[in-house]
């Protein structure tokens, strides 16, 4: 079992604040790199443990450097059924870690893009605290319950129903409160609100909801 894994995805890092804080709450996080994703790893100078993906952004001379530098080399055929990010994340899924960061997961790509988001709600990630990081933002999914929120005064949350309707959803130390309210598919309601404290509690009765968290005022 491993408690803090970095995944970085084969996309665009967005280094900024909130990705430079992920990196420092994990010096000694499992690390994996997604094909392409090893250079970025390796720009921020972490040492790979696991390689996965199909291999089409990287050279043989590439991976044999990382082999030899101690990286797990696990290579998987371009014609297949999930993303290389979906591979990776059901991989290190099975080590039960507690914390999962993935840097890269945000690119050029509207579709891709849309796609890495939906994968936060994979079965086999339940219970474990997944979030994308990217400049000044992360973004994770929130189920039914009792969340709590850390930041500082100003930033910046959006909440985005992602199944449906969310509905039952009270917040404390937001600006614009919601009071057992419903938030459904389409209209954009629970964007931009403003902590008002440096911890927000969130609660939600049913469905499941994108939380945006952006470090100031977005």
């Amino acid at each position: 079992m491993i408690e803090q894994v970095l995944i970085f995805a084969n996309g665009e890092v967005g280094d900024g604040l909130m990705a430079r804080r992920a990196l420092a709450e994990a010096p000694d996080a499992f690390v994996v790199a997604v094909d392409g994703g090893a250079r970025a790893a390796a720009h921020f100078d972490r040492k790979i443990d696991l390689v996965i993906g199909d291999m089409d952004s990287l050279s043989a001379a590439e991976l044999e450097a990382y082999q030899g530098r101690g990286a797990e080399i696990i290579r998987h055929a371009p014609e297949k059924d999930e993303t290389d990010l979906e591979l990776a994340l059901l991989r290190v899924a099975e080590r039960k870690p507690a914390w999962i960061r993935i840097l890269g997961g945000i690119g050029g790509r509207l579709d891709q893009t849309i796609s890495n988001i939906y994968l936060l709600a994979l079965p086999a990630l339940r219970g474990i605290d997944v979030r994308f990081v990217s400049g000044l933002q992360a973004a994770w999914i929130m189920y039914p319950g009792e969340n709590r929120l850390r930041g500082t005064v100003g930033d910046t949350v959006s909440l985005i129903p992602l199944s449906g309707a969310a509905s039952g959803i009270r917040t404390e130390n937001l600006y614009y409160p919601l009071r057992h309210e419903t938030l459904i598919f389409g209209p954009a309601r629970g964007i931009s609100n403003v902590m008002t404290a440096n911890e927000a509690r969130l609660w939600l009765q049913d469905g499941l909801l994108l939380v945006v968290q952006t470090i100031g005022r977005a």
